[in-house]
């Protein structure tokens, strides 16, 4: 499990290998989509649902 439940646009990045702007508009789609506020945290299980990507394969990226 990892230490926490937040992703990020690094992490994002890291991830997919799409560089920091395109990992920072991804985070504003999902947070529109998920009716956030600008400035709320996206939940790993949220950007996992948004991707269509499970969440044991992104947590490998996580952990370290």
């Amino acid at each position: 499990m990892p230490n926490r439940i937040v992703i990020y646009a690094r992490d994002i990045e890291n991830i997919t290998g799409r560089k920091g702007r395109t990992a920072r508009l991804l985070l504003q789609r999902i947070r529109k989509t998920y009716g956030k506020k600008p400035g709320q945290l996206v939940t790993i299980t949220e950007f996992c649902q948004f991707a269509g990507l499970k969440e044991e394969e992104i947590t490998r990226f996580l952990v370290h």
